[in-house]
């Protein structure tokens, strides 16, 4: 396009920072792989053939869509729109994400997110399919993230003779709270199998029975005195929360920004 606005091969190198040889043997690859002359040569300069005037526009609309994909790469990179599916478990998504993906968003205002909460075996098998761009699982393989402990909690004033005839609130099966509850109280009296965290913590509260919970959700219960930690010498149960992901390189940008934020909340 050059050249048809010049209406010389050298105004047109020169504009296009290339020895007039570079951009010549352009064009005559042009020519050869279109099968056509599309520039007539003459001593006054250069001009369109029929050729070259049926080919024009559509190498401004090929040079004008290269543009907008630059811009659309651009935007990608800079995050000013994406998207990012994240996958956690209850403890994870109700008490240690809200205040990073808080902080993400007001960051990246253009980029959406999703939060899938799932076990960890769900999580791993839907980040291996592609459903997932990161997880965050417990005790599962992957980038080391925080450490979390487990505690049992009960009403003050609550006497528990034994904890293995206790009567307990706990989570559903395929989670790593309710596995480690079966493999450390085998013979525990489950009396409530629950949906979500704060059903568990609100069943506690009315003395129904205790719980093994992540230290972070019980934390404000204890501290406003509503629930004490309970001594065992089996607890407190420490485990490790990784991020999982098909490798850093295959990382959306979104996702791997999210990843860089949620490393750095570690310490």
């Amino acid at each position: 396009m050059l050249i048809e606005a010049h209406g010389t091969f050298t105004a047109a190198a020169r504009e296009a920072h290339l020895s007039q040889p570079a951009l010549t043997a352009s064009i005559q690859r042009l020519e050869e792989r279109c099968g056509a002359r599309v520039f007539h040569r003459g001593r006054r300069g250069a001009s369109l053939t029929a050729e070259g005037e049926a080919l024009l526009p559509r190498a401004r609309a090929a040079l004008a869509a290269f543009e907008d994909g630059l811009r659309a790469v651009a935007e990608v990179s800079r995050l000013e729109t994406g998207r990012v599916c994240l996958g956690a478990g209850a403890t994870v998504s109700t008490y240690l994400l809200p205040d990073i993906l808080a902080a993400f968003a007001a960051e990246h205002p253009g980029v959406r997110y999703e939060l899938r909460e799932s076990t960890t075996a769900e999580s791993l098998l839907a980040v291996e399919k592609g459903d997932l761009d990161l997880a965050i699982v417990a005790d599962g393989p992957g980038e080391r993230w925080r450490s979390d402990e487990l505690v049992l909690v009960g009403r003050p004033g609550d006497r528990v003779e034994t904890f293995e005839n206790a009567a307990f609130v706990t989570l559903g099966r395929g989670t790593t709270t309710r596995g480690h509850l079966d493999r450390l109280f085998p013979e525990a009296d489950v009396v409530m199998e629950l949906n979500s965290i704060a059903t568990v913590l609100g069943n506690v509260r009315a003395g129904v029975g205790i719980a093994l919970l992540s230290r972070a959700a019980v934390q404000r219960d204890v501290a406003d005195g509503q629930l004490v930690e309970l001594a065992d010498p089996r607890v407190p149960i420490r485990r490790e929360f990784s991020l999982a992901h098909r490798g850093v390189d295959s990382l959306p940008p979104a996702t791997a920004a999210l990843r860089r934020m949620l490393l750095a909340s570690a310490g």
